[in-house]
């Protein structure tokens, strides 16, 4: 699952491995984790996203069809690792969905100000939490059209 150099179609950023777990059994569950990467915190999301560090051998390598991404994350916050993939011409078309327990205003308000796709709270009981990764993944590697890149 986590060949470094394959394509990519899921970056699940999230420190939660319960959370974790469950998000990845549901797109399992409907055969939308085949090419799944899963980072515990932020720096490493940035290191994935910006091919360097442990995954400098991703040069060249597409990027993710969408992020999954949790804003209460160690090292580097989610909203900092969305300011720098919104901000950076490399990854500033990666689709990036923030899934997150955070309710709070000012959270939404600033994700949307730094161009987050979408905004998902992530629901407490277990069956919502599943349905909803299901239908974000579906929506995101099915239904969605990726911008046409000329990289």
């Amino acid at each position: 699952m986590e060949n470094k150099s394959e394509v990519v179609e899921i970056l699940l950023v999230e420190d939660n491995p319960t959370d974790a777990e469950l998000a990845m059994r549901a797109l399992k569950k409907n055969n939308l984790a085949n090419n799944l990467v899963w980072v515990k915190d932020g720096a490493e999301a940035l290191d994935f996203l910006f091919a360097r560090g442990e995954y400098a051998g991703r040069s060249g390598c597409a990027p993710p069809r969408v992020v999954l991404l949790d804003l209460r994350l160690p090292k580097v916050d989610g909203l900092e690792v969305l300011r720098a993939v919104k901000s950076d011409t490399r990854t500033r078309e990666i689709p990036v969905v923030v899934l997150t327990s955070s309710k709070e205003d000012r959270d939404i308000a600033e994700s949307y100000q730094l161009g987050v796709n979408s905004y998902i709270s992530k629901p407490v009981e277990f069956e919502a939490f599943a349905k909803t990764v299901t239908e974000l993944g579906m929506y995101w590697l099915l239904v969605n059209h990726p911008p046409v890149s000329g990289r």
